[in-house]
């Protein structure tokens, strides 16, 4: 591959923003993580990468030597902004932000992207981080604003939606022109079924069956529009709809939150969707919910199933527990959508014009988060 910018990765996971920047023509030279097991699986798939392991806040004092590096980029854990977590302004891991900017000032790379969860971008509990991570960006000298970005825009097959914090050194960017590249990055995904189907059923050589957990129909189903959105099931993995995209993969996975997926009418051994007829027979009261087993049919999706989604590529090499892994799957940024993103700020620091994109919703979205 011919690189035409170095970068540095941090809070690198299991390797889903490296995959999609070295697409993108970034010689990723040093990661850092502390997870031992995403350590591994990151150690497998880059080789020509030095992994650090450990608390980068232990570890800058060696980032001086990289003061000639193009891009930092990289996600600080995020459960102290999630909704899905306790929101709490105080847990340490959200101080890691600050950590981040820290490196930029080290390295002063021409540009940074910092990826996080959607409620960062949103939320007005999270205002005053907002301020504070754009003011201390200005006094480094970079221009930054906030993309929020729905990863099924960008080929990606899953409605992963994050915020990505881009800033320029020296340079006051146009956020509506940054918006524009990213726009011309659009990609319609392939649906769930041209996505995992490739590996063949759960269970043969090329797609291990990896989660077990039992599929049970809830005696108290909690009923919505969409036989894929409510909880027809115990647990919170719901069904998948194969010829659409997937909700947000969650870390959680392994267990009872890992999506379902219906085998037979994957590869067409069934002409009946059973999921939505169990729906369509409770929403119209023609079914009483019983607790029992769901049909065998219904299984759980699979740790390969789950990385294509991610839009890993297929060879890519895990380790860990089932659980240690779905949770790197669910914690990584889709690799197509950190390509797009990398894309985007490489065009920005070549200075290539392009013809700017107006008048979408998506542009009138993005005019409301530059308001916020």
């Amino acid at each position: 591959m011919n690189y035409k910018y170095t970068g540095i990765s941090l809070f690198t996971g299991a390797g889903g923003m490296d995959v999609g920047f070295k697409r993108a023509g970034v010689n990723v030279l040093w990661a850092n993580e502390i997870d031992k097991d995403a350590c591994n699986t990151y150690e497998a798939n880059h080789p020509e990468t030095l992994l650090k392991r450990g608390d980068i806040r232990e570890l800058l004092g060696e980032l001086e030597q990289f003061n000639d590096v193009d891009i930092v980029f990289g996600g600080p854990p995020c459960q102290g902004f999630s909704v899905a977590g306790k929101m709490d302004p105080n847990d340490e891991r959200s101080t890691l932000i600050w950590t981040f900017l820290d490196v930029v000032r080290i390295i002063r790379p021409k540009a940074f992207v910092l990826e996080n969860v959607k409620a960062l971008a949103t939320l007005e509990k999270w205002k005053n981080v907002r301020e504070k991570l754009f003011h201390l960006a200005n006094e480094m000298g970079y221009s930054c604003y906030p993309f929020l970005l729905n990863s099924s825009h960008f080929g990606v097959p899953q409605k992963r939606e994050r915020v990505f914090f881009i800033g320029l050194l020296g340079k006051n960017i146009d956020p509506h022109h940054t918006f524009s590249r990213l726009e011309q990055r659009r990609k319609k995904p392939k649906n769930i079924r041209e996505t995992i189907s490739i590996l063949g059923p759960a269970g043969t050589t090329r797609n291990p069956l990896t989660c077990t957990a039992k599929i049970t129909l809830a005696a108290k189903p909690v009923i919505r529009k969409s036989p894929y959105a409510g909880m027809i099931f115990n647990g919170l993995g719901r069904p998948l709809d194969l010829d659409g995209v997937s909700n947000t993969l969650p870390a959680s996975m392994g267990g009872n939150k890992t999506p379902i997926v219906d085998e037979a009418l994957l590869y067409n051994h069934a002409n009946d969707n059973w999921v939505v007829n169990y729906h369509k027979g409770l929403l119209e009261n023609k079914v009483i919910p019983e607790f029992g087993e769901a049909p065998s049919r219904l299984r759980r999706l699979t740790i390969k199933e789950a990385a294509l989604i991610q839009t890993f590529p297929e060879e890519y090499v895990f380790h860990g527990s089932k659980t240690a892994i779905y949770r790197q799957i669910g914690n990584a940024v889709p690799c197509l959508l950190a390509e797009a993103v990398a894309s985007a700020v490489i065009d920005e620091l070549e200075g290539i014009t392009i013809n700017n994109i107006r008048n979408k919703p998506e542009q009138l979205a993005f005019e409301s988060l530059l308001s916020i």
